[in-house]
């Protein structure tokens, strides 16, 4: 529960943001009906519903703010221009992180934009919900949630007078979560936000065509990919560790957690280069590498990842950015607790993109607060033909033979 205090603190961070955001409302009733709407997310209220927020802002009905949701001229878009802008100014560094993934909202019904039963990583199983995916920005001044997009599963988009219904614009077409992470890492790219790397779970990590973006924008990235994944000079990622010498998993911690430094054992392997993406000219300008994060408890529980990467990266530096990536799961749990991300009683597509946007600006009041305040087990297989492991410094790495042409 938030408390009183924590509230009034936030507050006072509102009123910076709506600076910020005012000249996207023409009129002043439309200001102070989202201002008293995003106060109310923050306030210590139960459940953040339309009637419990009017309550809190002394309303006599909801009808006000329901209207904001549904009925008033703005765009959420536009407001989510401008977070992304306040979240550079407050939260930005050189070397942020740009966090991908995605959450479920449990639904009833059939009617909600999007919803239908489908897998949510939330629940953990199959529910009815809709699956909103969700760019996050991290850096050492703190994290905060940077744009949205709701999935619209196929059986949606191909039902046209569905989507009439709940408001789905006509030219919204079906898009996979890949799809839909790739135009948002384009949109966050093209902002003022600074980021030097992008990172993902292996839901989106082993799409191609996401990498192969990076690449071209010259953004460095360290994303999870599943065992199976194919790589230079082994079928599968896993055989490129399969050799490494219990010399060469390194403890390190990739950040804290609840419990204090999240520490794991991290194995790394420089591969090849590619001379579309690597060079520039005859000089080679990044450097691509695999890693491996097993368990210190469980030694046969290991995660690996792909990353892409200046020449003077360390592995230390891939390991921070591999565990940025709780920093989304930490935004997703706090959002919903304590701004009401998916406390909201809404059917239409507009609706859900201009809660979520609120909630986000909420979110990032109490995130901007707390920053101003801060100042601030092995399976023996054959490795890769030519390459060796090798000692570098204090880490052991598997090289290979030369750069791929």
């Amino acid at each position: 529960m938030i408390t009183g205090s924590a509230a009034a603190q936030w507050d006072l961070e509102l009123d910076d943001l709506f600076l910020t955001i005012g000249h996207r409302l023409g009129r002043v009733e439309l200001r102070r009906r989202m201002r008293d709407y995003a106060r109310g997310l923050l306030a210590p209220v139960v459940r953040k519903n339309s009637w419990q927020l009017a309550e809190q802002a002394g309303h006599r009905t909801p009808n006000g703010l329901q209207h904001l949701l549904a009925g008033s001229k703005w765009q959420p878009d536009d407001i989510r221009d401008d977070l992304q802008e306040y979240i550079a100014h407050k939260l930005g560094e050189a070397d942020g992180v740009l966090i991908i993934d995605d959450t479920g909202f449990i639904k009833k019904g059939t009617t909600s934009a999007g919803v239908q039963r489908q897998y949510s990583g939330t629940a953990g199983r199959t529910e009815n919900c809709q699956i909103g995916v969700f760019a996050a920005y991290a850096s050492a001044n703190g994290r905060a949630l940077a744009d949205r997009e709701l999935y619209l599963p196929k059986s949606w988009a191909e039902d046209r007078e569905r989507c009439r219904t709940a408001k789905v614009p006509d030219e919204r077409e079906f898009a996979t979560k890949g799809e839909l992470a790739r135009h948002m890492v384009l949109r966050a790219l093209a902002s003022p936000l600074p980021i030097a790397w992008v990172t993902a779970d292996s839901a989106y990590g082993q799409d191609n065509r996401l990498r192969r973006m990076l690449e071209q924008s010259g953004v460095g990235y360290v994303l999870a990919v599943p065992k199976p994944q194919f790589t230079a000079g082994c079928s599968r990622i896993e055989g490129l560790f399969a050799q490494a010498p219990d010399e060469a998993w390194e403890k390190i911690s990739c950040g804290d957690g609840a419990k204090g430094p999240r520490v794991y054992h991290w194995a790394a392997v420089r591969l090849p280069a590619v001379a579309e993406f690597d060079y520039q000219g005859e000089v080679p300008y990044r450097m691509r590498w695999a890693l491996a994060r097993r368990s210190v408890s469980n030694p046969d529980e290991i995660a690996y990842f792909l990353a892409y990467a200046p020449l003077h990266v360390t592995v230390q530096e891939l390991v921070r950015v591999a565990g940025a990536r709780w920093a989304i799961e930490e935004c997703f749990q706090a959002a919903k607790n304590e701004c009401g991300l998916d406390q909201y009683e809404i059917r239409r597509y507009t609706g859900w993109y201009r809660h979520i946007t609120l909630a986000m600006l909420a979110f990032l009041a109490a995130t901007a607060h707390q920053a101003g305040e801060k100042g601030a087990e092995q399976v023996r297989r054959p490795g890769p033909s030519g390459s060796q492991w090798r000692r570098f410094g204090d880490s052991w790495q598997l090289v290979f033979p030369g750069p791929r042409t």
